[in-house]
């Protein structure tokens, strides 16, 4: 892409180095999800089924349920300590709970005390993944200007994905070839630890270093200030202080709204319809991985096409097709999966959710533009991380007593809020862009030439 042609030689380094970073991260993550059936036995006593499912449940919420406790702690490094160190601390943080997980003895060995080890380490990841992929974003749309950020910022997202394909795929090694699982956590680990030692190379960001230096002139303006006192006002220097910028809570909820629509999408295409492919087809867990591995490679090249299109087209309008598109297909979706032939159907429908998700890339970019750089890693990456350990509770709970209930219909009670909610989101972002002007033709020859700075102040008023 042309964008691509005006980075510097370190703005592509940096890239290089995150997009890795992201990769590996979100392996070490998603490798005990995409094998949770497998690990579940290993690691927990036996149950009933019910209670397994309400087990797998809670495996799998509890890696984002922490996650805005991490978001507080990696925020408040990443806005006064800086990004670069606040990604080096969480990716160190991820390849050591990956290393004690893949060493762990199971159940049958040392008993609950496996269960509660393997629980803290999910924990200890999902924290450190929240300031690796919110940390990567906002370093590149802080070094980046627009709109080259957009593609470049949104091939994270591919990053991550990429990284959960490859984590599906040994777990399908694993359950078809009954190869050791542990290796699988070694090698995650040993890489992301080499990761971190080589991402010391990125520099902190430009936009970073000029706030805090503006900060510095803050203060020194404000000692002048008490020490002049009683001079002339126009003799004293004043600097309007960055923390008095203001951001607008319908601002902030509309953010919320959008972020809330990828736990949705991710359930409904991996985990929603596991059981159906169990009960009604007659899938074990080696079949359900390699048929969700299928599916990632699919996520990973409409990624990879979303995050092109953004060269081309404003991100807001991308995800305002797709949403329309999630809240069509919705309303007829329960009628789809109650006439589901074979499995071959059922795939074709999750590849119709995977066509247009509810998600915020490849846009996000354009969101952290509309939060200050003074607040912008705390305020933005808890958002992020509420909507996910929201969400995941209430999809991963709730349709499975609103399926009882409601049998496919009760997909409705949630699809439908969460595909409106996202919709009303990027409308309010879309204004906050127009104001800007930067939503009808932001690559234009010579592009548009306003720093990150500017644009979060200017968005927020």
């Amino acid at each position: 892409m042309a964008l691509f042609s005006s980075l510097s030689r370190e703005q592509k380094e940096s890239v290089v180095l995150l997009q890795i970073g992201t990769f590996l991260e979100y392996f070490d993550l998603m490798l005990y999800i995409h094998m949770v059936v497998l690990l579940n036995e290993l690691f927990f006593p036996k149950t009933d089924p019910h209670t397994a499912s309400l087990l797998t449940a809670f495996t799998f919420c509890v890696t984002f349920i922490f996650r805005p406790i991490g978001a507080l702690i990696f925020g408040w490094l990443g806005d006064h300590i800086g990004r670069k160190t606040t990604i080096i601390i969480t990716t160190i943080m991820m390849s050591i709970s990956c290393l004690i997980m893949a060493n762990l003895p199971t159940y049958a060995q040392i008993g609950i005390s496996a269960a509660w080890i393997m629980t803290f380490c999910r924990i200890a990841q999902g924290m450190s993944s929240m300031g690796e992929i919110y940390g990567g974003q906002i370093y590149l749309t802080e070094s980046v200007r627009r709109p080259a950020s957009y593609p470049i910022v949104a091939f994270l997202v591919v990053a991550a994905e990429l990284g959960g394909m490859v984590a599906l795929g040994v777990a399908a090694l694993a359950t078809s070839y009954s190869l050791n699982w542990r290796i699988a956590f070694w090698i995650g680990a040993g890489i992301a630890l080499v990761g971190s030692i080589a991402r010391t190379r990125l520099r902190e960001t430009p936009e970073f270093l000029e706030f805090k230096n503006q900060q510095m002139k803050e203060v020194v303006a404000e000692l002048n200030r008490e020490e002049g006192a009683g001079k002339p006002e126009k003799e004293l220097p004043h600097i309007k202080p960055l923390w008095k910028q203001h951001i607008p809570f319908k601002t902030l909820m509309s953010y919320f709204c959008v972020l809330c629509g990828y736990p949705l999408t991710f359930y409904l295409i991996f985990m929603y319809f596991n059981p159906i492919l169990q009960g009604n087809f007659g899938y074990s867990s080696a079949d359900i991985i390699r048929h969700n591995f299928f599916l990632s490679i699919f996520m990973v090249i409409l990624y990879i096409f979303w995050s092109v299109l953004s060269s081309y087209v404003h991100p807001i309008k991308i995800l305002k097709v797709r949403g329309l598109f999630f809240l069509c297909f919705m309303v007829v979706m329960p009628l789809l999966i109650m006439n589901i032939p074979n499995p071959m159907t059922l795939f074709f429908i999750q590849l119709l959710i995977l066509v247009a998700p509810l998600d915020g890339a490849p846009a996000e970019a354009v969101f952290i533009y509309h939060f200050p750089i003074y607040r912008r890693f705390t305020y933005a990456s808890f958002l992020y991380a509420l909507a996910r350990a929201l969400m995941y509770v209430v999809i991963s709970f709730g349709l499975i007593y609103l399926g009882r209930y409601f049998g496919t219909f009760g997909l409705w009670f949630i699809t439908l809020p969460v595909a409106v909610a996202s919709l009303y989101g990027v409308t309010h972002f879309e204004g906050l862009e127009r104001k800007l002007g930067t939503y009808s033709n932001p690559y234009n020859k010579g592009g548009m030439q306003r720093n990150a700075t500017a644009a979060a102040i200017q968005g927020s008023k």
